[in-house]
């Protein structure tokens, strides 16, 4: 009997032992169970934030600009709308911007079945492929029905830039040099390219032409020509005739395809908008500013090609129409010819 409670000690010690090690082990394996879901909660999550990140980093390409007064010398700030970003340039080493106009649905339509891209994934890799940046540029209007069918444009593709000037013909040196102030600010750009939406280009033949090493950076690069002096834009398509009549003025660019470099532009940039004057050809009025300025005029007949030679940058029918004669059917002719698409892209010789 004595000897009973000595047993009896070491086995209730031995029970007591045992509870504690089960409970240490059930809170050990607690912390793992909950360690595991953390850990597994922190793997998921940057992946999670990267996605949410990646989508909310994806910048708008289209973008609207606008100018407030200012009593600087340039006669405006610009303010530019739909981006998130700090109005950080983006750089390339040119920038293309394709001037359109509320009439102008079909010509986008082809360009976009053609050699622009239509969607911004395509505009991306080929800026990345040529060194150039492509957006349509359109003015605004006060008609709400065409305003709401842009906005539907722009929601589809994303490849505009909206300018806060009134879209009209008689306008279009206004127009021009808000472009080139919008691309600037926009732009980080050895050089600004003003194109028309008829006609049809090589953007890889344009990327090597632009750039070409050049001694003068102040550089006016266009198929350059003389002509007559019309105040009247309708009567434009009889410049062909204009050495004929002995009527001729400065030596200025084609205006349906040109460009001014960095160092031409952000002079203009610098202008108030009342500077220079206007002439009422959007394309004679650039080049008598060019001849104000005096830059370095370049002319290269690559630019104006009536058909797909070995060697075209623009095919556009010169001197018939102004662009290409009936260009969304045009344009669409010329994208199935091999000649135009598939020819290769080579070094060209200074001219």
């Amino acid at each position: 009997m004595p000897s009973s409670p000595k047993s009896f000690y070491p086995s209730r010690q031995s029970w007591l032992a045992y509870n504690r090690r089960t409970s240490i082990s059930i809170c050990f394996l607690l912390i793992g169970i909950f360690g595991f879901i953390f850990g597994l909660v922190s793997i998921l999550r940057p992946v999670s934030s990267y996605n949410n990140k990646c989508r909310t980093t994806s910048e708008p390409l289209s973008v609207s600009v606008v100018w407030e007064k200012s009593s600087g010398n340039s006669g405006s700030d610009l303010n530019i709308g739909d981006s998130h970003e700090d109005h950080k340039r983006h750089k390339v080493m040119g920038f293309v911007g394709i001037q359109t106009g509320f009439g102008s649905v079909g010509r986008r339509k082809s360009l976009r079945k053609t050699w622009m891209p239509s969607d911004r994934q395509g505009l991306q890799r080929l800026e990345e492929a040529t060194g150039l940046a492509f957006r349509f540029v359109i003015g605004r209007t006060s008609g709400k029905s065409k305003m709401l069918e842009l906005k539907k444009e722009i929601e589809e593709y994303d490849d505009f830039i909206l300018l806060d000037i009134e879209e009209e013909y008689s306008k279009l040196p206004y127009k021009t040099l808000a472009f080139f102030k919008a691309a600037y600010g926009l732009f980080e750009s050895d050089f600004y390219v003003k194109a028309d939406d008829d006609i049809y280009l090589r953007p890889d033949r344009l990327s090597l032409l632009l750039a070409k090493e050049r001694s003068d950076p102040r550089t006016y690069l266009g198929c350059m020509k003389k002509g007559p002096v019309f105040t009247d834009p309708k009567l434009k398509w009889y410049e062909p005739l204009g050495f004929m009549l002995g009527k001729e003025y400065f030596l200025h660019a084609y205006g349906p395809l040109y460009a001014l470099s960095s160092e031409v532009v952000s002079s203009l940039v610098a202008l108030r908008n009342d500077s220079f004057r206007m002439f009422s050809n959007e394309d004679v009025t650039i080049g008598a500013w060019m001849l104000a300025m005096n830059v370095n005029h370049e002319d290269n007949r690559a630019l104006c090609e009536s058909e797909c030679t070995p060697s075209f940058v623009a095919v556009w029918d010169i001197p018939a129409c102004s662009g290409l004669c009936d260009p969304e059917k045009k344009l669409l002719k010329l994208h199935e010819k091999e000649s135009c698409v598939n020819t290769p892209t080579l070094e060209s010789d200074d001219e």
